[in-house]
């Protein structure tokens, strides 16, 4: 039996019915169309569905949609503002923090709460911070360059 759930995605209002067993990665691609968030190990291992729920980064994988209702998530989509790429987007791409971009979209939401909690971090903070995220072609050292730039940059 459907059930209704009303979520607000990206600041938007919307309102579906769902299965009460949908996860809610499968509801953001399947349902709302918003493909950014991967469906990687649908175990929580490896990060790739990273979004943000009530301003805290979980992976989507974890949950189902129905437990989304009445609250407030952000995506990989919902990032870039006016057409200019977030301070995190626009690092990834310009320190080649992606290969394949597979991962990227969780490493960039994963780094963004990374980067509240700790606005200059360290390279090893950094490091800690994204050991949730599994990114299979690199060796992680220019995500890192593109995080500490992000940080950079979001400070001044």
């Amino acid at each position: 039996m459907k059930r209704l759930i009303s979520v607000t995605i990206n600041g938007k209002r919307r309102t579906d019915e769902v299965e009460p067993r949908l996860l809610l990665v499968h509801y953001l691609r399947e349902v709302v169309g918003l493909t950014g968030s991967h469906v990687g190990c649908e175990t929580s291992l490896c990060g790739a569905c990273t979004v943000e729920l009530d301003g805290k980064a979980i992976k989507s994988c974890t949950l189902f949609a129905i437990q989304a209702d009445g609250r407030s998530l952000v995506t990989i989509e919902g990032l870039a503002q006016n057409g200019a790429l977030h301070a995190l987007q626009e690092a990834f791409w310009n320190e080649h923090g992606l290969q394949c971009g597979f991962c990227t979209p969780g490493m960039i939401m994963t780094s963004k709460q990374l980067l509240e909690r700790i606005p200059v971090p360290a390279e090893e903070e950094i490091r800690h911070g994204l050991e949730g995220n599994l990114c299979r072609c690199t060796g992680y050292q220019h995500i890192v360059n593109a995080v500490k730039a992000a940080s950079a940059k979001m400070g001044s």
